[in-house]
């Protein structure tokens, strides 16, 4: 799978709506449970996805 960038853009019960950084269109937001991100993580937090796996970055 390709690397992206998400910005966190809402969080509802155990799951989070993501966003590619550099789209606005909010139909394609992608929801994955929380359980599957880094602890902590809240709205406005940016991950980096690449290899099944979802890290913070700055």
């Amino acid at each position: 799978m390709t690397p992206k960038d998400y910005l966190i853009v809402k969080i509802e019960g155990e799951y989070a709506y993501l966003r590619e950084i550099g789209t606005t269109d909010p139909e394609k937001d992608v929801y994955i449970a929380l359980a599957l991100l880094p602890a902590g993580v809240d709205v406005g937090d940016k991950l980096h996805y690449e290899m099944f796996t979802y890290t913070v970055i700055e």
